[in-house]
């Protein structure tokens, strides 16, 4: 007798033999995991703790996974190592800081009127520097750390969103400045910083860079690090490394910086000057200088900025915050006809208009745009690969990044973060960004208001100050004339002092009187009163045979 298995007969098998092998599958998988699982438990909790891997534990807590990586890459060739986009580092920033609208008081702004978020950049030039958005595109050096293709998207997403782009410290690409019409050139402190006349003549502003949130100072790097177009553009001969030089080309010491700025006045022919600093403890003593000089405009590159790459100490140990820095510029600069560009640690709309609430004239934004022209465009290097090899000049991923899509997502990234901010000055009732200011603010702790002189959320005597409803309504019926109006209440007596002098004292205004009480001593009479229970219980169930 033969037996003749057809093709559906072995389809039928191999199924079979399939849901064998997963009904084996999950207790063998369940026993093996079970046996290495006690196998590792039982090491962990019975090795000698110096010879434990537990031991990580404890350590990392005191010396994090950054600072071992870190003294890894140190020990690793004995050089200088470099750390990307800033440091982890957290400051005192904009985050207990709220706006504070009018409801009843000053009605919000419909939501067809239009907003004015146009701004002018050093109104006392000849030529002012005009941008439809308060954002700014940050400097980002083309060669240093951008390549062709991510300097030309961003030129056309600044040139498409009429706002300005910087051209960083880097030699300048060619097609970056005919593409922007905004384009912010900048007198960096390389051999190739000074730029050539025409240069100069192209731009529609010109920045010194003296240094910036994360990096400042000299630097050199070698040749082969900087290869190909950006060498020939940056005018260095073959196997001459690149060397950041303490201040730009003419300025060699501190009695130079007049004459630097007749000579750069007259290249500049009218359009503004701005110069770039990173934010320190001296900084009244820079402004003073920059507007002694003659600077139309001063960037602030707070401790919160970041960079390609440079050293873990100026990104953890120099500087100061963005926000004091802001704060302390203001101060100084009122009444000079200079203009304040902020930058450092902005990532939300929300940051961006409290920044200008609080006196900055524009946002420079650079970490923003940087992860918005890989958007849609990771998985060409992802996994293996961080999805900055998409836009660095040395990297070989480089060519993948596609320059449309990159251009269409910065300038959609920007439109909605300006979109947002215009329904949040509809909501303060602001029809243009002249008409923001601190008072629209309103701080959730003291140090910050203390920082900011931004009133404090928390005043005993708020209620009493309100507006009256006659002077809010002066129309209504209900409301009493002015020579009417009774008295402010008188203070409350003091409340007589507690018994036990080292207890904190009963606040003595009614409603914080009232929290105490309600929140802090019943609850604390209940527990004891639960105590006294448990322990009665507890005495007699241990009474019992």
């Amino acid at each position: 007798m033969n037996i003749v298995i057809t093709s559906s007969g072995w389809l039928l098998l191999f199924f079979l033999l399939v849901i064998l092998l997963l009904l084996l599958a999950r207790p063998f998988f369940r026993y093996m995991v079970k046996i290495i699982s006690n196998n590792v438990l039982s090491l962990v909790l019975t090795d000698k703790y110096t010879q434990n891997v537990a031991e990580l534990l404890p350590s990392l807590k005191r010396f994090s996974v950054l600072n071992t990586l870190e003294l890894s890459l140190r020990a690793e060739k004995g050089k200088v190592i470099t750390r990307p986009l800033g440091s982890p580092k957290h400051f005192l920033g904009l985050e207990n800081l709220m706006f504070s609208p009018h409801q009843m008081t000053k009605l919000s702004l419909p939501e067809s009127n239009p907003i004015d978020m146009s701004v002018t950049i050093g109104p006392k030039a000849a030529k002012p520097l005009t941008i439809k958005i308060p954002l700014m595109i940050s400097a980002m050096a083309y060669g240093l750390a951008m390549s062709d293709q991510a300097k030309i998207a961003l030129a056309r997403a600044a040139t498409a969103l009429e706002t300005a782009t910087c051209s960083g410290e880097g030699p300048l690409l060619p097609e970056e400045q005919e593409i922007a019409t905004r384009h912010v050139l900048q007198i960096a402190r390389w051999s190739w910083g000074a730029r050539t006349d025409e240069q100069i003549t192209a731009a529609a502003m010109l920045e010194v860079q003296m240094g910036q949130g994360a990096d400042m100072g000299s630097v050199l790097i070698d040749a082969k690090e900087l290869a190909g177009r950006a060498r020939v553009l940056g005018g260095l001969t073959t196997g001459q490394p690149a060397v950041a030089l303490p201040a730009p080309p003419g300025v060699q010491k501190l009695e130079d910086w007049p004459a630097f700025m007749q000579k750069l006045r007259q290249k500049a022919a009218g359009i503004p000057i701005a110069l770039k600093l990173m934010a320190t403890d001296n900084l009244e003593e820079d402004l003073a200088i920059a507007v002694n000089l003659g600077f139309d405009a001063v960037v602030l590159d707070g401790a919160q900025g970041g960079s390609h790459a440079s050293t873990p100490i100026k990104q953890d140990d120099f500087g100061i915050p963005t926000l004091h820095a802001l704060v302390r510029a203001k101060r100084y600069l009122t009444g000079h006809p200079v203009s304040l560009i902020i930058a450092g640690g902005f990532f939300t709309p929300g940051q961006c208009l409290k920044a200008l609430a609080l006196g900055a004239d524009a946002v420079y934004l650079a970490t923003i745009p940087l992860f918005a022209l890989v958007h849609g465009q990771i998985e060409k290097v992802t996994p293996w690969e961080p999805l900055t090899t998409l836009i660095y000049y040395d990297s070989p991923s480089k060519t993948k990044l596609d320059i449309d899509k990159a251009a269409t997502c910065v300038e959609n990234a920007f439109k909605s973060m300006v979109l947002e901010m215009e329904e949040a000055m509809r909501a303060l009732g602001k029809a243009s960004l002249t008409e923001l200011g601190p008072d629209d603010l309103v701080a959730l702790d003291s140090v910050t208001a203390e920082v900011t002189g931004v009133k404090y959320v928390f005043r005993q005597q708020a209620a009493q100050s309100a507006v009256p409803a006659a002077a809010a309504f002066p129309g209504s019926s209900n409301a009493n004339p002015p020579a009417k109006q009774q008295a402010a209440p008188a203070e409350p007596p003091p409340a007589k002092p507690l018994k036990n002098t080292a207890a904190k004292p009963v606040p003595q205004d009614k409603p914080a009187k009232a929290f105490y009480l309600k929140s802090v001593k019943k609850p604390v009479q209940l527990t004891r009163k639960l105590g006294m229970a448990w322990e009665t219980l507890t005495r007699y169930l241990r009474s019992k045979p």
